[in-house]
């Protein structure tokens, strides 16, 4: 091959733009913004974080609401309790989530990075106390860069004072959601908990101050591989955020009543507000980049600028790439139609699982020793174990009988008294007159009826075939 075929064509997309980053040895310090987005993104981390804190304090029917107790091995979802036999439901709600995290950015960039992930919320609350304590970004900037006196060490204290109460609640709220509540509160407080409960509780609240104190953005760029693999599920039709070339260029500072076409500009008076407000710190005016996590801060501020200038909003906005070079963009498009349809059968089958979750379990295992016992009075009798798991907190009684032989005598109990995440193994026999069998191998099925419910339930009554053995020849 010669050099001119192994040469790839480049297209630049971007026209005449060059990079401002606001970074100070790497720091970023991200200037504060209001706008419509914002607001949102705002809206949104306060309603998650209150539910995430509230979450383990939810009760139902005098317990807690969501307790995930690995212990016990069982997760209690309001009125459900999730055995470990039911766990493919946990794994098909991750499979849903996955889809639909998919679906989303399809069609609507990476706005779960810029709205509703948890490093996303964390980091601008801490922002928020860091704007605070020390100020504006310009403030923050100068009050790093001075000597430590009193007026820097009490703000940069009372900050991570802030930062730590934050990641502690943090850690203790997390933990919650896998031990009760109050024992774990009550355990902390007298400092009477396990080394693995404060560990773990130390260990996420270390997660929260290091991730959204220090690390930032640094999570999303090179430790989250969403930012990654995000760009194969974009197309020409994904709205991002994006800058306008062929409205902003050239760009450059004019006097608020000039004819930008008059001085041979664009739009962009190059205020650099864009660049200032973002919390990844890149320059949108480069064009998609992976670091950008679609929040929407530059759209407010450049919208902002615009209404100041007197121009038409829109010069960076949530947009695609059809739009940009003015053409039609298309939502029912097949890659998203097939996320969708992924996502609701899913979504279905989840439901149809979810709901078809019995309260009450039982297994059939036979003896072992012999098919079949011969009495003194000539029955055949067959004896069985039957496992019977009550998969409620509650202490429940159930009735026990079997179906598919005529005349059958019932050894042992037939209503049973089981309570709450327990499994009893109960040995019952089961004997007839042989004359009364047309084969060696009958089918026989075992009813468990939950007292508690209406029979009309179809969650009151659950079968389990098995076999019953004899001589007949």
């Amino acid at each position: 091959m010669n050099d001119k075929q192994q040469q790839i064509n480049v297209k630049d997309v971007t026209g005449p733009v060059r990079s401002h980053r606001p970074t100070d040895d790497g720091h970023i310090y991200v200037r504060a913004q209001t706008g419509k987005w914002q607001k949102l993104r705002k809206y949104l981390g306060w309603i998650l974080m209150s539910m995430f804190i509230l979450g383990p304090w939810m009760t139902w029917n005098g317990r807690q609401a969501l307790l995930f107790d690995v212990v016990q091995q069982r997760f209690q979802i309001f009125s459900t309790t999730i055995w470990p036999q039911d766990f493919t439901l946990l794994a098909l709600v991750i499979m849903i989530s996955a889809v639909a995290l998919f679906f989303v950015t399809t069609f609507l960039g990476r706005v779960w990075c810029g709205y509703v992930c948890p490093q996303t919320v964390w980091t601008f609350i801490f922002i928020w106390f860091e704007e605070k304590f020390e100020g504006s970004a310009n403030k923050r900037r100068q009050l790093d860069k001075s000597a430590w006196d009193f007026n820097k060490i009490w703000r940069k204290s009372a900050k991570h004072i802030a930062w730590l109460a934050v990641s502690l609640l943090t850690g203790f709220t997390f933990i919650a959601y896998f031990v009760p509540v109050k024992e774990l509160a009550l355990e902390l407080l007298t400092f009477s908990s396990s080394f693995w409960v404060g560990f773990w509780v130390l260990f996420f609240a270390f997660c929260t101050y290091g991730n959204a104190g220090w690390m930032r953005t640094i999570m999303c760029t090179h430790i989250c591989p969403y930012s990654r693999f995000q760009s194969a599920m974009f197309d020409k039709d994904t709205f991002t955020v994006s800058y306008d070339v062929e409205r902003g260029e050239s760009r450059g500072p004019r006097p608020r009543k000039a004819d930008p076409k008059e001085l041979g500009l664009g739009d962009c008076i190059d205020c650099n507000l864009c660049v200032q407000v973002c919390p990844a710190g890149i320059d949108i005016r480069d064009g998609l980049q992976y670091e950008c996590i679609n929040c929407g801060a530059c759209v407010d501020a450049c919208d902002q600028t615009m209404d100041r200038m007197g121009y038409e909003r829109g010069l960076i906005s949530y947009t695609t790439e059809h739009k940009l070079r003015h053409g039609v963009s298309h939502v029912a498009r097949p890659k998203l139609i097939g996320y969708g349809i992924v996502m609701t059968v899913m979504t279905a089958v989840f439901i149809y699982m979810a709901s078809s979750i019995m309260p009450m379990g039982i297994e059939i295992l036979r003896d072992r020793n012999q098919l079949y016992r011969e009495t003194s009075e000539g029955l055949i009798e067959n004896t069985y174990t039957m496992k019977i798991r009550n998969k409620t907190l509650d202490t429940e009684i159930y009735r026990l009988a079997v179906e598919g032989i005529d005349d059958v005598t019932w050894i042992g109990p037939q209503e049973v008294e089981v309570r709450g995440g327990e499994i009893i193994s109960l040995p019952i026999s089961l004997s007839t007159d042989p004359y009364l069998l047309s084969s060696p191998v009958s089918d026989v099925t075992f009813v468990l009826t939950h007292t508690g419910l209406y029979e009309s339930d179809s969650k009151a009554t659950l079968r389990h075939k098995s076999k019953f053995f004899s001589s007949i020849n």
